[in-house]
């Protein structure tokens, strides 16, 4: 994908995730890797003020081109840093996730899709101040061996091989904290033991889906 084509294809992700209501007014940020960094949004960008030409190239040694990038790049340089097969970060301020990040609790496997982001659960990191390296320290440890986390009291990141696989990723992590904290209203939801979700794991491995897709 050219470096227009991404731009392009941020801009109307991050138009998507103010729709789907997972990110109010500035709220959350998105990244792609592109030569020599990657594009990301800039700080106090929405969906109704993102232009192509607005977001920001961010060089390894965290030079900016373009602009004031979003305070989370540290976030997001790190995490593309960790994961190289990754080469989009999708970060959101998604209600369920949230709610469940303020309990500080990772998502458990009270279903059998938890499988597919890549183990028994997902993780939530521990809490660091937004816009800092600690932040991204903290988000690269709950992602090792997943495609996505809970930030504490903060939010969620979804990873992907392409823009749309970690926007499809965050709108499944999204729903399936709904319907865990659903699940808890009524009681104790029953958790799927391991080797249920290493079966679940080995169907998901049959039609293409792992822990990074």
């Amino acid at each position: 994908m050219d470096e227009d084509t991404q731009r392009q294809a941020i801009v109307e992700t991050v138009k998507r995730l103010q729709e789907s209501g997972f990110n109010h007014g500035s709220s959350g940020n998105v990244s792609c890797r592109t030569s020599g960094g990657m594009l990301i949004t800039p700080t106090g960008a929405n969906s109704a003020n993102l232009t192509p030409s607005r977001l920001v190239h961010v060089g390894p040694d965290g030079s900016a081109v373009g602009g004031v990038p979003s305070s989370e790049w540290h976030m997001h340089e790190a995490i593309l840093r960790a994961h190289p097969a990754a080469n989009a970060v999708v970060h959101t301020h998604a209600d369920a996730c949230v709610a469940l990040s303020c309990l500080r609790k990772p998502l458990p496997p009270f279903h059998y899709m938890v499988a597919a982001f890549g183990g028994t659960d997902v993780r939530c990191a521990r809490y660091e101040i937004f816009g800092t390296a600690d932040l991204g320290a903290a988000a690269v440890e709950a992602l090792r061996d997943r495609n996505a986390c809970l930030l504490a009291n903060h939010g969620m990141i979804a990873i992907g091989k392409t823009l749309e696989a970690a926007f499809q990723t965050t709108v499944k992590l999204e729903t399936l904290a709904r319907q865990y904290l659903m699940a808890l209203q009524g009681g104790e939801p029953v958790l799927l033991p391991d080797e249920e979700m290493a079966r679940v794991a080995r169907r998901y491995g049959n039609y293409g889906t792992g822990p990074l897709k």
